[in-house]
């Protein structure tokens, strides 16, 4: 058996991070962070159409929890709380994550270094939350004893033959053509025009920790461009990435990850979102930067989502690894990257928030970040 320390010389070893890090390169966490997170609790996000909402989350394999006359909560099939808030608003636009702290004194000792207050939540279950905005700006809270629901019925991963070892016999293999069940929400992934600042921040005041860094191709010495982070449980092991951030030129969400259980469940949910007229993304695919069999669909209200399956697990003692970013290397196999998953298709809307970003002197975003972008999206 590896190790603690064989570990952290070999878990990115001969895939795609040959090198880890190097002499002055930046930390992959916080030496004294004020708190560590445990989990991605729910995200939230503000709509004008409850009822479109609620219909393609069910599509799409999610289960509603709770819903008044201008909120709606939706949840996935294991135990634990509403992992999506919904509020109808003016104008589609997602509003914040939620993260899961260990417990009140979490809150307490969060609210403390920024000098606020922990407030209780009116959400079904209740429970307590500390409201804090990043370095960009964006808004993020932090939860804790916030109401916990059951099991529901979980749809079991189909038997499979591997090889010659026989595990099915004279029983047809016929999955239904339905909505995947999501199990439980993975990571989100958001765009920062300041990437380095916001960074510190995670790690310092959540306790997260990267598992991977790329860069852009050329750029190695200014730094790393996005970070796979996870939540530190110690020996227990994490999702590869609870959060991922990149550099682009706008304050953005740019996806959130859902688990569903096996590569069947992302084939079927798949086929029936396009069934239904969804529009898709990209995938079916196996990503490389955290190993998930991926599929990626477009919400009606544009916001992309994706059903994953068998992703990597990684505890504390596996640091980081470096790697170039290339459109090319999302993925291990799979159909080539879409423009549309690249947010790369142009439009006077991308192109003002461009210039607005190079125009800012307060940001990371500059002249040679956008050429090292444009390298990225047609590499």
């Amino acid at each position: 058996m590896l190790t603690s320390v064989d570990q952290q010389k070999t878990a990115h070893q001969d895939l795609h991070s040959e090198r880890g890090a190097e002499p002055g390169d930046r930390a992959d966490r916080a030496r004294n962070p004020v708190i560590k997170v445990e989990d991605l609790a729910w995200l939230e996000f503000e709509k004008p159409d409850l009822d479109r909402a609620e219909r393609f989350a069910l599509d799409f394999g999610l289960t509603t929890a709770a819903r008044t006359p201008d909120t709606l909560y939706l949840r996935g099939a294991r135990a634990g709380s509403h992992c999506v808030v919904i509020r109808k608003g003016p104008v589609s636009r997602f509003v914040a994550p939620a993260f899961r702290a260990a417990g009140r004194g979490d809150l307490q000792r969060l609210a403390a270094a920024h000098d606020t207050s922990v407030t209780e939540l009116t959400c079904p279950g209740g429970g307590y939350a500390v409201e804090l905005h990043d370095p960009a700006g964006s808004a993020v809270r932090v939860v804790s004893d916030a109401g916990q629901f059951g099991d529901l019925p979980i749809t079991p991963a189909l038997t499979l033959n591997f090889g010659e070892a026989i595990h099915r016999a004279n029983t047809p293999q016929r999955p239904a053509v339905a909505p995947a069940q999501v199990l439980r929400l993975g990571h989100v992934v958001l765009e920062t025009p300041s990437f380095g600042r916001c960074l510190d921040w995670y790690l310092h005041n959540l306790g997260l920790i990267v598992s991977d860094f790329l860069y852009f191709p050329g750029q190695r010495q200014r730094g790393p461009t996005m970070a796979f982070i996870r939540c530190d449980r110690a020996a227990t092991p994490a999702d590869h990435h609870t959060l991922a951030m990149h550099l682009g030129p706008a304050r953005r969400y740019v996806h959130s990850a859902f688990q569903v259980t096996d590569l069947d469940a992302v084939a079927v949910g798949g086929r029936y979102l396009a069934e239904h007229g969804y529009d898709h993304a990209w995938g079916i695919g196996r990503h490389i930067q955290g190993s998930q069999i991926f599929d990626y669909w477009r919400d009606p209200d544009r916001f992309m989502v994706e059903h994953f399956a068998d992703g990597d697990m990684f505890d504390s003692s596996i640091q980081a690894g470096w790697a170039p970013m290339t459109a090319s290397g999302l993925a291990q196999w799979g159909p080539p990257v879409t423009r549309d998953f690249l947010g790369a298709r142009p439009s006077p809307h991308l192109i003002r928030q461009v210039i607005r970003a190079l125009r800012d002197p307060d940001n990371e975003f500059d002249l040679g970040r956008l050429t090292g972008l444009l390298k990225v999206m047609s590499s």
